[in-house]
């Protein structure tokens, strides 16, 4: 037996006015898109804005359903409508932004399970990384260069 040891950075900022420019608009827009999530069940509404390599920017927001695998989170929600729109750009960044109408959220917020498996799957399609920055609704932000560093034994198309 050996031990397989994984490493990953991220960087982290303080404040939306800590980010670059560019970042800073595109969190601006997840913070503003993520209220106009349907999240009458989790009381959780998450914004994500992306930047394509077309200058477009593409947004979404969690839409909850009673029916709850039904529903869809803000990052899938906006990569799929990122796909069907256009269909050839690339995704270069992604910012989300989440907030809790119940408490709250101070520490970064990062995608979940299903939504890291979409990311890594136009991340490889693209053959490019897609930055990824995540915040709470306040506090620090995070970044990572890349999907790998939040799903660093990612499922993808070679296994099949």
């Amino acid at each position: 037996m050996k031990d397989i040891i994984i490493t990953t950075q991220f960087s982290a900022f303080d404040s939306i006015q800590e980010l670059p420019l560019d970042i800073q608009n595109l969190m601006e827009q997840a913070v503003a898109v993520r209220k106009n999530a349907y999240a009458p069940y989790s009381k959780f509404r998450v914004g994500a804005a992306l930047l394509l390599d077309n200058g477009k920017i593409v947004l979404g927001s969690n839409q909850e359903n009673a029916a709850y695998p039904s529903g869809l989170c803000a990052e899938r929600v906006a990569i799929f409508q990122s796909g069907a729109l256009y269909p050839d750009a690339k995704i270069l960044k992604m910012a989300i932004s989440a907030a809790s109408d119940t408490n709250k959220t101070t520490a970064p917020i990062p995608p979940c399970g299903s939504c890291r498996q979409s990311i890594a799957e136009y991340e490889i399609k693209q053959e490019t990384p897609i930055e990824i920055y995540f915040m709470g609704e306040i506090g620090l932000i995070y970044k990572s260069a890349s999907l790998k560093n939040l799903l660093p034994f990612m499922f993808d198309k070679k296994f099949l």
